[in-house]
């Protein structure tokens, strides 16, 4: 009997950038999934008038089966924008256009309707102009759904790292590694390997906040005084954490061949290395949700939306890291 065809939901994100380009290129290939675009639907056709590539669309059933997708075909659920579009000028009166995507998608994955959300580039700034407080994708799928733990985790073919604190100022990274947030994210982390990638007994790689780990507290206490008493309290239970290991050494290869993912303390301490290593190629998944959700791992590339110079990479990847947590959570 053959594998049931997955509807999976597509925000292109913010419409001035390459989120519409990179929907339309994705279209151009036929697929066993049932890729819905939630956005307005002349955006599309506009964008793939200034690509010049074939487009056309029809609107979402919601009682019909899902069905794979042509070659130059998406399927749309339709909102409308509330400003006209500029490639490259993003607009603040479209923020509200931007969240009622996130809105419809999570409804729809919350209620069965939608198998997983790939969502594509948002600009902050652009949410927060408009009055309306942003900290990203990640944060607002979490207070959408009432989850009060989820973990960023990054994920190329070589390299997974995870993050203890997301989209917070340098400053306040430190008074928010607490006894409580670690083993919470630990907790997440471990479950959502399990789960989600179908890793049987994840090996975590947990890095020191400070340089050196803190040299024995004379870099910081943060190792001495929360990270380890956390790490040494969850091996007990049987979680298999090595560390607090030296930001500067757990990415090398002799350290990356024993573990399956590396926890990083703070935003760029960890995602430098896995962009470096496979930008354009990776994937931003969420782990902790009660639904699936993948992402890119670039921004809206203002100056390319428009130009057909923008690489679908990350978002085939996407694309197809959610059809498998899909079909792994079906499967638990």
């Amino acid at each position: 009997m053959p594998e049931p065809i997955p509807r999976i939901a597509l925000t292109p994100g913010e419409p001035a950038g390459i989120g519409p380009d990179l929907c339309v290129q994705l279209a151009q290939q036929a697929r066993a999934v049932e890729l819905v675009a939630i956005c307005d639907p002349p955006l599309l056709e506009a964008r793939a008038a200034t690509l010049q590539l074939p487009f056309h669309y029809r609107l979402l059933d919601p009682a019909a089966e899902p069905r794979g997708t042509a070659a130059g075909e998406l399927c749309i659920l339709p909102v409308a924008l509330q400003a006209p579009v500029v490639c490259g000028q993003p607009d603040p009166a479209n923020a509200r256009y931007l969240l009622e995507t996130l809105d419809r998608a999570i409804a729809g994955c919350l209620s069965g309707r939608f198998a997983g959300l790939v969502t594509g580039p948002l600009n902050k700034a652009v949410i927060n102009e408009a009055g309306i407080p942003f900290s990203g994708h990640t944060e607002y799928l979490a207070a959408a759904t009432h989850t009060r733990d989820v973990v960023m985790l990054l994920a190329t073919a070589e390299l997974r790292v995870a993050l203890v604190t997301t989209h917070v100022p340098l400053a306040r990274v430190s008074e928010l590694i607490t006894a409580a947030r670690l083993e919470r994210v630990l907790r997440t982390l471990h479950a959502g390997l399990m789960n989600d990638l179908g890793i049987n007994r994840p090996r975590i790689s947990v890095c020191g906040l400070n340089p050196h780990a803190g040299e024995g507290g004379h870099l910081g206490r943060e190792e001495i005084d929360i990270i380890i008493p956390t790490l040494q309290a969850l091996r007990a239970e049987g979680l298999d954490l090595d560390g607090p290991v030296p930001a500067d050494t757990v990415f090398t290869p002799r350290h990356l061949a024993k573990t399956d993912v590396v926890l990083a303390m703070y935003h760029d301490q960890g995602l430098p290395v896995l962009k470096h290593v496979g930008f354009g190629r990776a994937v931003n998944i969420t782990l902790g949700l009660p639904m699936v959700r993948t992402s890119v791992d670039h921004g809206t590339a203002l100056d390319l939306a428009g130009t057909g110079k923008a690489d679908t990479g990350s978002l085939e990847a996407a694309l197809q890291t959610a059809i498998e947590i899909a079909a792994q959570r079906s499967r638990a």
